[in-house]
């Protein structure tokens, strides 16, 4: 898994950072604005990372995943 944003689209709502503070930072030097902790977080913070990704009101945060990066888990449910 790779995490990317894109710093032109964010609104600072800082939902990415109460959702994968392991991943994603809304510092106050940044004016809240999201950077990336961990652009290859562990598997363990794959969940959350995508679910910040899911619920970024600006669509901001970008992951990429390779064949070996789905969650056997995922795959039941759907």
């Amino acid at each position: 898994m790779k995490v990317t944003i894109n710093p032109t689209t964010c609104v600072a709502s800082e939902n990415c950072s109460l959702i994968a503070p392991r991943v994603f930072a809304n510092r106050e030097e940044d004016d809240g604005f999201v950077s990336v902790i961990d652009a290859h977080p562990p598997r363990s913070e794959w969940a959350a990372a995508r679910e910040a990704r899911d619920l970024c009101p600006s669509a901001t945060i970008w992951i990429e995943e390779d064949a070996d990066d789905t969650d056997p888990s995922e795959g039941a449910h759907g």
